[in-house]
């Protein structure tokens, strides 16, 4: 009896599950397969060493700046492509000034007012980040959009404010930094 209880317990209750069987991607070299399996790639960083306390300190406030205005960019770019087949279909020059017209009332009920309180460096970096996204400069957004006078115009305010809606985003030399940081960004560190 005892046997019987023993031999059901092991069967039914502590017994060991087969797992199914999982094949893996071989290579074969000089003879011997090889298991392969192709991994996502990750992005490693290292610490960043700073000259000085000042240095550390013009980073994370970079880093602040990029983290607030960079949603700004990414959603300039989408609204771009969202409205863009809209505005080319278009029959005429004055439908088209209607359509801008009605989009920017839109979009300046919706971040006008987060985006007159950025400071002058983060309209800077949101300048370059708009090129970053869009592949083109503010300005020539501005003039595509609106037309050659009213992008001068803005140019010359920008430039009483030291910024140029001409800058372009170069992440090679001049805007590494703001490189990395997105980066670290999409890949969820910071």
């Amino acid at each position: 009896m005892i046997s019987i209880f023993i031999f059901v317990l092991s069967e039914f209750g502590f017994g060991q599950n087969l797992d199914t069987l999982h094949f893996m991607e071989g290579v074969e070299e000089n003879g011997d397969t090889l298991p392969h399996q192709d991994l996502e790639p990750i992005s490693v960083y290292p610490k960043h060493v700073f000259k000085s306390k000042r240095w550390e300190r013009r980073y994370y406030r970079l880093e602040r700046k990029v983290k607030k205005v960079y949603p700004y960019a990414q959603k300039a770019a989408e609204l771009l492509k969202k409205y863009e087949d809209e505005y080319l279909a278009a029959e005429s020059r004055r439908e088209q000034k209607k359509y801008i017209k009605k989009v920017e009332e839109e979009l300046f009920d919706q971040y006008g007012d987060e985006l007159k309180k950025l400071s002058i460096s983060e309209g800077r970096i949101l300048i370059k980040l708009i090129d970053r996204e869009t592949g083109h400069t503010s300005y020539e957004l501005i003039k595509d959009l609106k037309g050659g006078l009213v992008a001068f115009f803005w140019q010359g305010v920008a430039r009483i404010f030291g910024n140029n809606l001409k800058d372009e985003y170069d992440p090679v030399e001049e805007d590494i930094l703001i490189e990395q940081i997105i980066f670290k960004i999409e890949a969820g560190i910071i």
